[in-house]
């Protein structure tokens, strides 16, 4: 999901840095950002949301690939904030059988899927895999 970013700090030589970006990808712990700003691993900087305005603190935890001289970072939040992105993330423990899933796992129905026949209702069976053939 892309959010419009700044980030904000000092890079390993001690100078100040500001850079905007987006996020690539967005999560309950962080960000991964595309910078061309040099962070080594365990940098602490501020992560602002330009579109509410709020500032997280972070600290550098990955260290990814450079791709058009832009490196790929990996931002986690110093102190757990889960609202920071105003986004509904599932909890840690999510499975088909959560309670809150929509939908049953397969498995669970004797790998059966229920259709409606006018008004009764009939087992369809459900492939294991799809295959591109």
């Amino acid at each position: 999901m892309q959010v419009a970013v700044r980030i904000r700090g000092t890079d390993p030589q001690g100078h100040k840095i500001e850079e905007e970006t987006e996020t690539l990808a967005i999560n309950a712990h962080g960000a991964l950002v595309l910078l061309t700003t040099k962070l080594t691993s365990g940098s602490k900087i501020i992560l602002q949301h330009k579109k509410t305005q709020e500032e997280q603190e972070c600290h550098v935890a990955f260290l990814g690939p450079v791709r058009q001289g832009k490196a790929e970072i990996g931002l986690e939040f110093t102190s757990p904030h889960p609202t920071f992105w105003r986004v509904a993330f599932p909890p840690e423990d999510w499975t088909p059988k959560h309670p809150e899933a929509r939908t049953a796992s397969n498995r669970d129905r004797g790998n059966k899927a229920p259709a409606e026949k006018g008004s009764e209702k009939v087992q369809v069976p459900v492939p294991e895999k799809i295959v591109d053939k």
